[in-house]
């Protein structure tokens, strides 16, 4: 067990999950903010405003000598950065993707294990009640498994600016899709053998190479399929927006969300609704032996109460020295089948993994 007196933390980006994020640090006192970085200015919320932001996150690692870095900015920095704050001694939180490449992400990995550091990759789903019971509920059922999950977000105004942002790096179903894969992975545990993908670009307002369309499929070693979908912008349709569901032999659980969800309402991405089980299982009459259940996942955290669960769990994880060795490789994994998702889009063949 290591002290309990408060590690100080730099965290950098300002954006939607950076913001999340250093609130979750403020409000918990096992935490003490030692500053943030943004390369502008930014209207923060008024328990933020007495934090000094500073515009470079090399200059403020030296200067300020954290003991947590809190990584929340473009997806093309955050190896770097990663790197950077573990080889001066502190350990990091960093937003998912973990990187833009998969060397950069084994970069970051060897880094983390050669300094003896703890690395977090913001896999927030893997906080939320309701995630680890349909987890938990799929695996009951026995494999091999289909799993069908997308999540597009009819985009408009300062979220499309955003979206357009994260697109000069990462295309959709890369920066939301390592989520939904790691869900995948953690339900079969079987190796990924081969990834497919197809993708379009729908609006002129973004670089000729990138999509905003994305779709990929990716078979396991145990005969298990998925497909994941994802697609950010104003033409976005909201219909079927939100699909979470996972089918085997023996039956089926799936997320069945609010009809009145908007797929640009952010506690949408996580709020389950309810989680319905399906049994396949039918009697001398062919007949379903059990009737559809209803779990209603009442009371379920919202956005920000999800990253005060993520640093809590950082924070848990330094003092207690928890190993994250098979949370560092699964980040890795996911990032993989995505970012061969990617190159297939863009070569038009299959990735053998």
């Amino acid at each position: 067990m290591t002290s309990t007196s408060a590690i100080r933390v730099l965290s950098a980006g300002l954006g939607n999950m950076g913001r999340s994020h250093a609130l979750a640090y403020h409000e918990n006192p096992g935490f003490a903010i030692a500053g943030l970085v943004n390369r502008s200015k930014v209207d923060l919320p008024e328990s933020l405003k007495g934090y000094d932001i500073l515009p470079s996150f090399p200059e403020a690692l030296k200067a300020l000598k954290p003991e947590l870095c809190s990584i929340n900015t473009y997806s093309d920095s955050h190896a770097d950065f990663a790197v950077m704050a573990m080889e001066a001694g502190a350990h990091v939180f960093v937003e998912k993707p973990l990187a833009t490449t998969v060397a950069d992400a084994e970069r970051v990995v060897a880094c983390a294990r050669a300094n003896g550091r703890k690395l977090v990759v913001g896999y927030i789903l893997r906080h939320h009640p309701s995630w680890v019971r349909l987890i938990g509920e799929a695996r009951k059922l026995g494999g091999p498994y289909v799993f069908r999950m997308n999540l597009n977000q009819q985009s408009s105004g300062p979220t499309w600016e955003t979206h357009k942002a994260l697109m000069q790096t990462t295309p959709p179903i890369v920066d939301c899709g390592v989520h939904y894969v790691d869900v995948m992975c953690q339900i079969t545990d079987a190796k990924p053998v081969e990834v497919r993908g197809m993708g379009l670009r729908l609006s002129d307002e973004i670089a000729p190479e990138m999509y905003n369309y994305g779709h990929l499929q990716v078979m396991f070693e145990d005969g298990s399929v998925g497909w994941y979908e994802a697609a950010w912008g104003p033409m976005i349709s909201e219909t079927a927006f939100f699909v979470k569901d996972v089918m085997s032999p023996k039956g089926s659980v799936s997320i069945v969300m609010d009809p009145n969800a908007k797929s640009d309402d952010i506690d949408t991405h996580t709020k389950t609704a309810v989680l319905r089980l399906h049994r396949a299982e039918t009697g001398p009459d062919g007949k379903f032996l059990k009737v559809d259940e209803d779990l209603t996942m009442a009371g379920e955290p919202g956005h920000q109460e999800l990253c005060d669960r993520e640093q809590a769990y950082v924070l848990k994880a330094i003092r207690e020295d928890i190993d994250l060795s098979r949370h560092m490789d699964d980040a890795v994994q996911s990032l993989r089948i995505c970012l061969a998702a990617d190159e297939s889009v863009r070569t038009g063949r299959p990735v053998k993994l």
